[in-house]
């Protein structure tokens, strides 16, 4: 197991894609919404693995903005599952001194899972363990053109003058989290190759791992396996070491 004193590279922020909560219940002849109450427990074992592995900031991928298409009974279900997520794991939480953080567009959300997300954030913000963001209602392109928007519309700048004077870093600081470091570690479940826009300005130099486990079966072992091929990695962000 890696932990905050094995001496190896371990990456501050890690994001996780979990996929494969539908297909790992429709192959064992079981509805999806089995799928997804599964996938939700694993989360919470992986948050608890990752916190003792000395893991910063975890960005969890719980629900795109383009999940709203799926069958509405399916959405529903998963929104449920979110706000009892929300509820009864406050306490876990607290006991590790975890600070709940939400990611994503607000305006999407039915007012009594936003009532759940800022009660988290509210109880959780002067925690000083590892940083849980929850991207909900999120999706990588919508980030930006929101963090741009915000951008555009301080000051009392012209457009013309807000457009000339718009660059990399008034994106960055206008995203949802500015002060959360950028991920070094994407990890994808049910062996996807895609970024299904999950953290798109954040992740340019993100390493990635994938894995063909279903989320409801990534283990803790495969945690620490994905952990070991970050920190076997040269990471050079463009430049030559040598």
């Amino acid at each position: 197991m890696f932990n905050k004193t094995d001496g190896v590279a371990l990456p501050r922020h890690v994001g996780i894609i979990m996929d494969g909560n539908g297909r790992w219940a429709q192959h064992r002849g079981r509805a999806r919404t089995n799928g997804h109450t599964e996938g939700l427990k694993n989360a919470r074992r992986i948050v608890e693995a990752a916190s003792r592995r000395g893991i910063r900031y975890l960005t969890l991928f719980v629900f795109s903005t383009e999940n709203w298409k799926r069958a509405a009974q399916e959405v529903e279900f998963i929104m449920s599952l979110v706000k009892q997520h929300l509820t009864r794991e406050l306490d876990f939480y607290r006991e590790n001194h975890i600070r709940v953080r939400h990611t994503g567009d607000t305006d999407g959300l039915a007012a009594d899972i936003l009532s759940e997300i800022k009660q988290a954030l509210g109880d959780t913000q002067d925690f000083d363990g590892m940083h849980v963001i929850l991207a909900l209602n999120y999706g990588g392109r919508n980030a930006i053109v929101r963090a741009a928007r915000r951008f555009l519309l301080q000051g009392g700048a012209t457009a013309r003058e807000a457009a000339a004077a718009l660059d990399e870093d008034g994106i960055t600081q206008n995203m949802d989290n500015p002060d959360v470091p950028e991920p070094d570690l994407i990890i994808r479940t049910a062996g996807e190759f895609r970024t299904s826009n999950f953290l798109l300005w954040e992740a340019a130099y993100a390493e990635y791992f994938i894995t063909d486990k279903f989320w409801p079966d990534f283990s803790t072992e495969d945690l620490d396996a994905a952990l070991a091929a970050y920190a076997a990695r040269e990471r050079r962000f463009g430049a030559m070491t040598r």
